[in-house]
């Protein structure tokens, strides 16, 4: 049978027509911008398919404009283009899409940040410490640890105008902005490695003991580690700068700690008198 021109193209259309409306059938993703509070403080949640509750994660907690008035857990890292620090209170506006067709072991919205509205330093009070830590013996530790799973740098080099370097010539940022990062070094081959990334194991204070101090102090660790001014306070700092002599050198020992504040890990850096 010969097909004209005139029927070809009816048929072309008639194509084009069912394409088009198969299309407007699909079900389409839903794209739009929301606000997002952020708090200073984390908290636990669980992973998807977790539902004996056996794994808890620290996360961050959010109020959004469909939950203004309850904290709801999020993961780290959920957000694209936003990194969490602990302590830090955040207003964003990010974009939510809602996924027309999430994967089977997701959740079924997305977000990316566009921008950060606000970002304040919460200064927490002083951290209460259930039973009195007079020395570094006195520190209850976690089962299994202490262990290698952190690192950080274990020397600092001061010169007398309190510029502060790596000890491979690095400069610090300003005493103020300094930090004492931590560094998880726990090879994934390790057999408990995904026990070792849970809640408890996580590194969120630092018992400090300092050469200068009979005290032991307990601070917070952010997201990557403890701000080095809290480590080693102003007057010791002053007293580094002014009163030690070119060549000398102080040791401080830092107990990592969980959100129980129970020992994770002993680490130590020492700092030197350029």
């Amino acid at each position: 049978m010969q097909i004209n021109n005139l029927t070809l193209i009816a048929i072309l259309v008639t194509c084009l027509l069912f394409t088009a409306c198969s299309d407007d059938d699909d079900p389409k993703d839903i794209v739009r911008e929301t606000r997002m509070e952020v708090s200073s403080e984390t908290g636990v949640m669980y992973a998807l398919f977790d539902d004996k509750q056996e794994h808890p994660i620290e996360c961050m907690l959010v109020k959004t404009e469909e939950s203004p008035d309850q904290w709801v857990p999020m993961a780290f890292g959920t957000i694209e283009g936003f990194t969490y620090e602990r302590g830090h209170e955040y207003y964003l506006s990010v974009r939510k899409t809602i996924l027309a067709n999430p994967p089977a072991d997701a959740y079924n919205c997305t977000y990316s940040l566009l921008k950060i509205l606000s970002d304040r330093l919460v200064v927490e009070p002083e951290i209460p410490v259930d039973k009195e830590i007079t020395s570094l013996d006195d520190i209850e530790y976690q089962a299994l640890c202490p262990f290698d799973k952190y690192a950080i740098n274990n020397l600092y080099i001061v010169n007398s105008e309190g510029m502060i370097r790596y000890a491979d010539g690095h400069k610090m940022p300003g005493y103020d902005a300094a930090r004492i990062y931590i560094e998880d070094v726990l090879p994934k081959d390790n057999s408990n490695w995904v026990k070792f990334h849970s809640v408890p194991y996580m590194a969120i204070y630092s018992y400090v003991a300092s050469p200068l101090s009979d005290e032991i102090r307990l601070v917070r660790n952010e997201s990557s580690g403890p701000m080095f001014k809290n480590v080693v306070p102003e007057n010791e700092y002053h007293h580094i700068v002014n009163n030690m002599t070119s060549g000398e050198e102080i040791q401080y020992v830092m107990v990592l700690a969980n959100v129980s504040k129970l020992g994770l890990q002993k680490v130590q850096f020492s700092i030197r008198k350029e």
